[in-house]
């Protein structure tokens, strides 16, 4: 399988999962085994982002069906999006159906775990990723149960599986043999339907798929520990004048930088700061990093510090020292009017590519930070692939 180098840091946040051949290895979880080659397609009840509910008699009419348990978050099956749909698109008109199912309990995904994405696996997150791609698809939810993806048995996303017309499975496994478009040699899921819709036998059966670990309920326990490591980080904050400012939104990083500028008299900065740990905890195993300023009064330092301490907020906390509102305003961004919260995301090298007067929409941001961090373990900073 041709891949590009992983570093460590990205195989952690992914929590990838490497396959073997359907039944031959049990998904990761609680002793699932994949759904073997000729067995019935198991029925199931599942909500739509679309407001429907689907089971498999609603695609009766199809002489192939197409399963694909995938995710939001995960940086392989967002890469294989637009090969999803290009089949859905390409075998739509030849009697083809093709359902995206997500399998993800989004209690048990941590949030270093979606540092590749804007988006979590919520039911609503699905919704928001179904529009911004225009899928034309329907595309389930199973986390809330898992009762569907127990049945399946898929061991990463995305996992395909193949049915023919009486719901026979004939094909699972991966989409094709690499997740960056550039270097697929084969295309594993477009050569199974395209046997089955000529009646003749699927070339390749079965294959290892490669992507995100699903994320079974019994991972809940995961997300508890990573809120109770992150509890135990320090948390300081340091005076900065006109100068730090200065060279902090400068940004002579290699990082992508958050800057955020508030007070703890600030109603909207104190309702928007857990976010912004949020942020930190998703993004900082990435090119990524948040820098926080107080506009409070030197005077106010001790109550600053209990502040951040009660956000667990232990990324860079600067506190600026001249007491000069314009004088900070200026320093920070001139495009600033002044108004708390202010924040801005400066990219190496001192270009503002994200600015929020006042707070900022939690997506918008996410969005922005992706875009330049970039989604797929093939991207490299500045959003290009």
């Amino acid at each position: 399988m041709n891949r590009p180098f992983l570093s460590l840091g990205a195989v952690a946040l992914g929590a990838l999962s490497l396959a073997l051949p359907a039944p031959a290895r049990a998904a990761e979880g609680p002793s699932i085994r994949t759904l073997a080659i000729g067995a019935a397609a198991p029925d199931f009840d599942l909500p739509g982002v679309d407001g429907r509910r689907y089971s498999l008699k609603d695609f009766a009419s199809a002489k192939v069906l197409v399963l694909v348990f995938t995710a939001n978050h995960c940086p392989t099956a967002q890469a294989y999006e637009d090969r999803i749909i290009a089949l859905d698109r390409d075998f739509k008109g030849k009697g083809v159906a093709v359902v995206a199912i997500s399998p993800n309990d989004p209690l048990a995904l941590r949030l270093d775990e979606q540092g590749y994405t804007d988006l979590g696996d919520t039911f609503e997150d699905m919704k928001i990723r179904a529009a911004d791609k225009g899928f034309a698809f329907p595309y389930l939810y199973d986390g809330e149960t898992e009762a569907t993806s127990r049945k399946y048995g898929p061991v990463a996303t995305p996992h395909v599986f193949v049915f023919d017309a009486q719901r026979k499975l004939r094909f699972v496994g991966r989409v094709d043999d690499s997740e960056n478009p550039e270097k697929v040699t084969t295309s594993d899921a477009r050569n199974a339907i395209e046997a089955v819709l000529a009646g003749r036998p699927v070339p390749v059966e079965t294959t290892k798929v490669f992507g995100c670990s699903v994320k079974w309920s019994d991972k809940r326990a995961g997300v508890k520990e990573g809120y109770e490591e992150w509890a135990k980080e320090p948390v300081a904050v340091e005076p900065v004048d006109e100068t730090g400012v200065r060279a902090l939104v400068r940004n002579d990083s290699k990082k992508l930088r958050l800057v955020n500028v508030w007070a703890t008299w600030c109603g909207p900065c104190v309702i928007e700061f857990p976010d912004l740990v949020s942020i930190h905890r998703i993004y900082r195993g990435r090119d990524f990093e948040v820098v926080t300023v107080n506009a409070d009064p030197p005077e106010k330092r001790e109550r600053v510090l209990e502040f951040l301490k009660s956000q667990q907020a232990s990324f860079r906390n600067y506190a600026f020292d001249e007491g000069d509102p314009y004088a900070l305003v200026e320093a920070v961004d001139p495009q600033w009017q002044g108004e708390l919260p202010h924040t801005i995301l400066v990219a190496p090298g001192g270009k503002v590519i994200y600015r929020s007067e006042a707070a900022f929409d939690r997506l918008e941001l996410r969005k922005a930070i992706v875009g330049w961090v970039g989604r797929y373990y093939h991207s490299v900073p500045g959003g290009k692939p």
